[in-house]
């Protein structure tokens, strides 16, 4: 009896990590067949980016797909910032450089009206700093004219997994 009742608890913990997996699975699966739509696109437990053209759609994932969705236009950026922990990180630093713990990782985009900004949080830093540069890259192409795909970087190309 005693040793049934050191179990139980035991016991509850496999039925909710079983739970809790089965719940970001289902996370997951909502979130591929809704990146079908776009170019690019990245999923993490804080939220989901897609990018299709200049267009960049984010929003909450849940077991039903995203929520909360939001777009924005590379034409109405005036800025990108790689922001952790509340403090700009040079776009130009090399990844391995990049600290490798941190609290809040996010990109900003600074909107040409009114200093609006818009803030997309990430769960990896190296993740994060990807997608600034080829946003950057895409930014900066349409300043100077270039083609839009010119500095595709294939290691951004398609992020379909799940960050932990």
């Amino acid at each position: 009896m005693e040793r049934g009742l050191l179990w139980l608890p035991l016991l509850g913990i496999f039925i909710w990590l079983a739970g809790s997996g089965w719940h970001e699975y289902r996370k997951v699966e909502a979130y591929q067949d809704w990146a079908k739509g776009f170019q690019k696109s990245k999923y993490d437990i804080f939220a989901v980016l897609g990018l299709n053209g200049r267009e960049i759609t984010w929003g909450k994932p849940t077991r039903r797909g995203p929520v909360d969705l939001a777009t924005l236009s590379l034409d109405d950026v005036r800025s990108i910032w790689l922001l952790i922990d509340h403090k700009s990180v040079d776009l130009e630093m090399d990844l391995e450089d990049l600290p490798t713990r941190s609290g809040e990782i996010e990109l900003e985009f600074q909107l040409k009206n009114e200093g609006i900004s818009v803030r997309i949080p990430f769960t990896e830093i190296q993740m994060a700093a990807q997608w600034a540069r080829f946003l950057e890259g895409e930014f900066q192409n349409e300043l100077q004219g270039r083609p839009q795909n010119e500095l595709l970087n294939p290691d951004v190309t398609r992020d379909s997994s799940a960050s932990t």
